[in-house]
């Protein structure tokens, strides 16, 4: 067996026998297949798609590269969720905590950004102190003690998966959903979760840009999970316009913070709350409030034990960027789009995603909304807030916007899309 032969056989749209499947990840785990192979590898996978049996192979040879874990120890229901990515979505800082709250013990593996999505590591790493990275026995403590915990899969859980993960976000190979299924799935079953909520995200900001490859991204990963005894769910909500009024490191978590204390915009809100309500009916507490629990204060005080337990200060003051620029609405009239994709693509411009594996992101880099699609502006008005450390990449990032802001006539019509489009599974 040898690269060379598994590249060409997929880059000639062939079917991967089992045996090829098997052997390329695991020469790849063991660094015998070089970087730039399993490049030319995920490019073909990419332009030529995997069937269901590749892709459920593929998934169990990630899973066998590592180690599985077991919370039966716990002696709680356990619930995961994982968002497919968008721009602003910084709905698993609440809603961890907020989870954990109701009764579930919530065992949060999440990752760095990818392209112009951003990364759930990455913003909590705007915490000061605050460590992404736990060993297995710590990971537990966490868990034992606070019932929530948000952090970087550890090196032994599914390693093919992480040195793949990096690896697309600078190839322009995250999109392929069998890479994408094969990349969630293997992480989320080798966790060892009791139920696992997908968040699978639809339109220009996410990576499936169809209710069509929604569908059927959702419907690889529930047939995936369901196969290993994962009871597995997912919902496809909207990403046309950003979560939030934000799109960064830091100033993502400050809206967490305002969910948190009973406030936030309300998008965020109601698909916290959409999600937090699928993962305890998964877990088997379908009678838990996580309204009520939001309400009262203990999604908060699960909040701060859980940042304060990773070595974070819940009370320091996160990082600001040295620069800011605004955007200024150019004309009278209804805000009939603002892209997700625009304001994402110009976020990692201004330092908030990488452009190169490893490299560091800027905590306090992104993007701030002053308004959303739906309201009326007035000419003048701020509509954006870009902030930076870097001022010199300003340019590239008001070039991102351009054609992501439409303003219509006062009297244009606007018709509201819901946040969830759809439940599979």
């Amino acid at each position: 067996m040898d690269a060379i032969s598994v590249i060409r056989a997929k880059r000639d749209a062939q079917e991967l026998t089992p045996e090829q499947i098997d052997w390329v990840v695991d020469a790849y785990t063991r660094g015998e297949v070089a970087h730039e192979q399993m490049s030319a590898l995920a490019m073909a996978i990419y332009l030529n798609g995997m069937s269901r049996v590749e892709v459920a192979r593929w998934t169990a040879a990630m899973i066998a590269s590592g180690e599985r874990m077991d919370f039966a120890a716990l002696g709680v229901p356990t619930a995961d969720k994982h968002s497919t990515g968008g721009v602003g979505d910084k709905i698993t800082l609440p809603l961890a905590p907020l989870v954990a709250a109701c009764g579930a013990a919530v065992p949060q593996l999440s990752g760095r950004g990818l392209g112009h999505t951003g990364g759930t590591l990455d913003k909590l790493e705007a915490i000061p102190g605050w460590r992404a990275s736990l060993s297995n026995e710590r990971m537990m403590g966490v868990l034992r003690d606070v019932g929530s915990v948000i952090c970087a899969a550890g090196d032994g859980l599914a390693p093919a998966d992480k040195r793949l993960y990096a690896l697309r976000d600078v190839t322009g190979t995250v999109e392929s959903i069998p890479l994408i299924a094969s990349s969630i799935m293997s992480k989320k079953i080798a966790e060892g979760t009791g139920s696992l909520v997908l968040d699978v995200k639809v339109g220009s900001g996410a990576f499936m840009k169809s209710l069509d490859q929604a569908r059927e991204l959702a419907s690889t990963m529930v047939e995936l999970g369901t196969d290993h005894g994962l009871r597995t769910v997912a919902l496809l909500t909207d990403m046309s316009t950003p979560l939030g009024n934000t799109a960064g490191n830091a100033l993502e978590v400050r809206e967490a913070v305002e969910v948190l204390a009973g406030g936030g915009p309300a998008d965020v809100v109601e698909l916290t709350l959409a999600l937090a309500r699928e993962m305890l009916d998964a877990a088997g507490l379908p009678d838990a409030d996580p309204a009520k629990a939001l309400a009262d204060g203990s999604a908060m005080d699960h909040w701060r034990r859980m940042i304060t337990a990773q070595g974070g200060d819940p009370d320091a003051a996160l990082p600001v960027a040295r620069e800011q620029h605004v955007v200024h609405a150019a004309a009278d009239g209804l805000l009939a789009a603002l892209d997700a994709y625009a304001v994402g693509l110009a976020a990692w411009r201004l330092g908030a995603g990488r452009a190169r594996q490893g490299e560091a992101v800027q905590a306090g880099a992104g993007v701030e909304l002053h308004a959303k699609p739906g309201e009326r502006v007035t000419k003048g008005q701020p509509l954006l807030t870009l902030h930076t450390d870097t001022p010199e990449k300003l340019p590239y990032a008001l070039e991102a916007l351009d054609g992501g802001v439409l303003i219509t006539p006062p009297e244009t019509e606007y018709r509201t899309t819901p946040i969830v489009l759809e439940r599979v599974g």
